[in-house]
């Protein structure tokens, strides 16, 4: 048996933990779709405000109404994403991330530009001996062919 509490004592099996970013995603409403289709028609609507909008509205010529409305329909966008489980599982995943970021443990400086060194040489004698296999395979198939 584990001592993990995400798994069941008498299976092994993992335990759904409602917090799980999985699980979230899993889970949708009939209210998501809404929300992602809308959200697609904004961004979609965002890529064309610079050529249709100045025709519609006066306003609009000018770049930095433009610049403007292209910001407005991306951040409400993605507020819209974000009001939907999968943005909310989304967010949880970036959440997890930056912790199991902060429990990595870096390489110093120097045993990075050792491990880089090491990688240089591999690739330098790696590429001398393809060139060395190739000139060979090309001079035993001029001496073939003639």
């Amino acid at each position: 048996m584990s001592n993990d509490k995400s798994r069941d004592a008498l299976s092994d099996a993992p335990v759904p933990q409602k917090n799980d970013a999985t699980e979230v995603v899993r889970t949708s409403s009939p209210l998501d779709i809404v929300l992602w289709v809308l959200a697609i028609i904004l961004l979609i609507g965002a890529s064309l405000t610079n050529q249709y909008l100045p025709a519609y509205w006066a306003p609009a010529s000018n770049v930095w109404v433009q610049i403007g409305v292209v910001l407005a329909c991306i951040i409400v966008a993605l507020g819209l994403l974000y009001a939907t489980h999968q943005g909310k599982g989304f967010v949880r995943l970036l959440v997890d991330a930056r912790i199991e970021l902060r429990r990595v443990t870096w390489p110093t400086k120097k045993e990075t530009v050792t491990n880089s060194w090491q990688v240089i040489l591999v690739v330098v004698v790696a590429a001398i001996l393809l060139w060395c296999f190739d000139y060979a395979l090309s001079w035993l198939v001029k001496l073939i062919i003639g």
